[in-house]
């Protein structure tokens, strides 16, 4: 039972959820679109308890490979930027049947690191953001990866999440992953790695443990997601790190019957 993320996510109205690519992908890299169509009943769950909340969301070059299987194998940056624009389309039209399910409409909002930068783009962001949710709209976002370059990139959804965080004054941030929380050590490899429920101090922590890399479908790991968990730190939101491919992950998170990892800022 963990009441420290049940009361966090109680006590937040404002919450951005991060879905990762790897929680949206199957074993053979094609769409899970029953986890999609789970997570937007639990989010319909958590709007009608009077939450707002905005979704990062993963996924554009896997559903782009979803549908067109023969571009898996190719890696020239030209054929990614395009898997990505066929994958993007591909991934919102799965997400609106996705949360109609559940009587939400859904809004596309795409970004790179410039967006960030500019103080009338950073603006524009807001009001778009308080807009859609103040209508009950679900902001689903993502970096454009079909127009970003190396240098403006913003390289990863860990980070856009806690840039979009910032920006909207969010409560909380909910990092979902491939597994549970931070560990001591890689607990793929290692069965005696322990989960950390709770962080406060980030420099210490990263004494601590062993951070591994990412996998095939991911372009972060915990490395990101620390990341993301200081610069949301900066501004006193609480972050949350756990396994979205486990049942009803999202309420159980909300009623304390599910683990993971808690960054709670120290006072």
């Amino acid at each position: 039972m963990s009441e420290q993320i049940k009361d966090a996510i109680k006590k937040a109205r404002k919450i951005v959820i991060k879905i990762g690519s790897n929680t949206l992908a199957k074993s053979d890299g094609t769409q899970n679109t029953e986890f999609m169509a789970a997570f937007a009943a639990q989010v319909k769950n958590l709007i009608d308890s009077g939450k707002q909340i905005a979704v990062v969301s993963s996924g554009a070059q896997v559903s782009g490979v979803s549908a067109i299987k023969e571009w898996a194998r190719k890696k020239d940056v030209h054929y990614r930027q395009a898997l990505c624009a066929i994958g993007q389309v591909e991934l919102m039209s799965q997400w609106r049947k996705a949360f109609a399910e559940s009587g939400i409409h859904i809004g596309q909002l795409l970004f790179v690191k410039e967006n960030f930068e500019n103080n009338l783009q950073t603006l524009n962001i807001r009001n778009t953001l308080f807009t859609l949710v103040d209508e009950g709209v679900v902001p689903i976002i993502n970096e454009n990866d079909s127009v970003s370059f190396e240098e403006g990139s913003i390289g990863d959804n860990d980070n856009l999440s806690a840039l979009t965080s910032i920006l909207w004054g969010a409560d909380l941030l909910v990092l979902f992953s491939d597994i549970d929380g931070v560990y001591s050590d890689n607990p793929k490899t290692n069965p005696d790695a322990k989960l950390v429920q709770t962080v406060g101090n980030i420099d210490e922590l990263r004494k601590e443990i062993t951070i591994g890399e990412t996998n095939s479908f991911g372009t972060g790991g915990i490395e990101t997601k620390l990341q993301a968990a200081q610069k949301c730190f900066a501004y006193n939101i609480p972050v949350i790190l756990a396994n979205g491919g486990r049942e009803k992950i999202l309420d159980k998170l909300a009623d304390g019957s599910a683990d993971g990892t808690l960054f709670l800022p120290e006072e």
